[in-house]
């Protein structure tokens, strides 16, 4: 049996949706499993032995209809028996209208229908605290009825060396061994995402004062500036915990220290998916203008709690959609105090033993 599963999009997506390769292999273990991705989202994929192909969808493919076409064509002389796209976008329906596969599973978009033989409900709200983003990909495969139980905690793999190295980058940094160590998700993937920095070393604060922990930042070299700006408006005291300097240099070496991290706090966004699938305690705050209801994923309200500006000032988003919310998103964040959730973040760190 040869199946396809299609998810272009961000590294938390493609995180998120091989979680249906996991599951598939589960239930057909000699089949071959392809999982199509946008290149940059494939270190979250290494090592994962549920894939057999990691089939790159390129700058060329978007720009290019020649080479989108290129590559729907390579897909049909693949003669896919299953094919799986999770997500559902003008890209994908023209690979989907190309592959000729056997049996081809979406969700239901008026419209569309006619490109698949199985369309399943697009849930607009969750039935449990999978959160949508978790359920929404795992109904993709109720068409199959697999007989075999689903698990539905996408996984990362870390390998020996990769922990090693980020063991060897600890203690090249002389972090202390005495005290757990927090990560902090600093910056999100662009502003809109973004805790505005003032408060976000607040947020620092408050980890600092209520635990004797390491304190690392996940950034990049180029966010340098931003990283600096949130440092230098910490305390002296949390100063004296942040390990400033300690990075990864790409992004499996960021998962290596991850996972000898025992907590993540921060911003929404591919870090925090990461460190879920390396079964670290998370405390997320939310964009504005994100749906909480969708990426707030096995929310227990112990291991993993989430803030959302919603919950504080509901009358704020009255009448509003994503698009006004966009719009408004950084007036709203300034209003996003983080005195609105202190409490929440000492009994997170106080439910977790830190």
């Amino acid at each position: 049996m040869k199946i396809l599963v299609i998810q272009q999009k961000m590294i938390g997506d493609v995180l998120v949706s091989s979680i249906i390769c996991n599951n598939l292999r589960t239930a057909y273990p000699n089949a071959q499993i392809d999982y199509l991705v946008y290149a940059s989202t494939t270190p979250v994929l290494e090592g994962n032995p549920n894939i057999n192909n990691v089939i790159l969808f390129e700058e060329k493919h978007r720009n290019s209809k020649k080479e989108l076409l290129k590559l729907g064509l390579q897909l049909r002389k693949e003669n896919y028996d299953l094919l799986i796209d999770a997500y559902s976008k003008l890209e994908s329906w023209i690979l989907v209208l190309l592959s000729n596969a056997k049996r081809k599973i979406s969700y239901k978009k008026p419209g569309r229908t006619f490109l698949y033989t199985d369309n399943v409900p697009f849930e607009p709200f969750p039935k449990t605290n999978l959160g949508l983003a978790i359920e929404r990909r795992l109904s993709l495969l109720e068409p199959l009825h697999l007989k075999t139980a689903i698990d539905p905690i996408p996984k990362l793999f870390v390998s020996e060396k990769e922990n090693q190295d980020a063991m060897a980058l600890f203690e090249k940094h002389q972090v202390r061994k005495d005290r757990k160590t927090i990560m902090i998700s600093l910056l999100g993937s662009e502003k809109l995402k973004t805790y505005p920095l003032e408060f976000m070393a607040k947020v620092v604060d408050y980890v600092a004062d209520n635990a004797d922990v390491n304190i690392l930042f996940n950034y990049f070299p180029k966010q340098l500036e931003e990283a600096k700006t949130v440092f230098n408006a910490c305390k002296p005291s949390t100063q004296n915990k942040i390990y400033f300097d300690l990075l990864g240099g790409d992004l499996r070496s960021f998962i290596g220290l991850v996972n000898q991290c025992d907590a993540i706090i921060g911003n929404d966004g591919g870090a925090i998916n990461m460190a879920k699938a390396l079964e670290k305690p998370s405390f997320i705050i939310f964009s504005p203008w994100i749906e909480k209801k969708i990426w707030a994923t096995f929310e227990d309200g112990i291991h993993h709690l989430s803030v959302h500006l919603k919950d504080y000032r509901s009358a704020l988003f009255e009448n509003k959609n994503e698009k006004m919310l966009k719009k408004e998103s950084l007036d709203l964040y300034e209003k996003f105090l983080p005195e609105f959730f202190e409490d929440k973040i000492k009994s997170f760190l106080k439910q977790n033993s830190f």
